[in-house]
């Protein structure tokens, strides 16, 4: 897992600054309401419970998630939106996978290729470089707020049948397949850990370190990303100072 805590940072800044421009919203309603075509009750449906668990983690209102669940199941007219997988290539060679939701596949497409074009990346083929990345359930709790230590944290998240965990100076980050994720998650909140972030994400299996120029340039491919209405989620297999990082965040 190297330089996953420098880039759950990068995933952390994006998702404050998505909520200052007011998207965060329109992005999660379209996460729920294509999770909600499968089925529109949370408890049978682990994909909507997932997306309903993470819209009311960024605070949306309950008529929002409501509406947003309506809408895929067919009771409120919802849109026709399919989900897509982009992959490619960012500034010195970082793989990069754009998650996207569009109800026009050849509009997202054409845009999706410009922002990497415009801003010195390539979209690839499928497959190339998702090999790079793993899906996984992902915990991160203060360590300032747990009263446990990494000994004791790791023999908690194992017996409640994570993969691992990562120990920073600031975090504990659990790692767990997708399909213990929720298992997990209540198993460490029942002893009274607190998860600052719970979500099924894409963890990168190997990095590459940037500096100077190189950061910004990357971080400018994934705020452009970002700010395209249809693209849900952006992940990199970079890492970078947490110094350099937030000299980006502040400029």
């Amino acid at each position: 897992m190297a330089g996953h805590s420098k880039w759950k940072n990068i995933q952390h800044r994006k998702g404050r600054q998505d909520a200052l421009r007011g998207k965060i919203f329109a992005k999660l309603s379209r996460e729920i309401t294509v999770a909600a075509r499968s089925g529109s009750d949370p408890e049978t449906n682990q994909r909507l419970r997932l997306a309903v668990a993470k819209a009311r983690s960024n605070n949306m209102p309950n008529d929002n998630v409501e509406r947003a669940i309506k809408k895929g199941s067919g009771e409120d007219g919802g849109g026709n939106y399919e989900s897509i997988m982009y992959e490619g290539y960012g500034p010195s060679g970082v793989a990069v996978m754009v998650e996207a939701l569009t109800d026009n596949r050849n509009r997202t497409a054409a845009d999706v290729r410009h922002i990497f074009s415009k801003r010195g990346g390539n979209l690839g083929e499928a497959g190339c470089v998702a090999w790079m990345f793993a899906r996984k359930g992902l915990l991160v709790m203060d360590r300032e707020e747990s009263e446990r230590n990494e000994d004791d944290m790791l023999l908690l998240a194992l017996e409640a049948g994570a993969e691992d965990v990562e120990v920073t100076p600031e975090s504990f980050q659990v790692i767990t397949a997708p399909e213990v994720f929720e298992e997990v998650k209540v198993a460490l909140e029942s002893e009274g850990e607190n998860c600052s972030t719970a979500e099924v994400t894409m963890i990168p299996e190997n990095t590459v370190e940037l500096t100077g120029d190189s950061i910004d340039k990357m971080l400018a491919l994934i705020d452009a990303l970002e700010d395209n209405d249809d693209v849900q989620n952006v992940y990199a297999n970079f890492e970078a100072d947490d110094a350099d990082l937030a000299n980006y965040q502040s400029s």
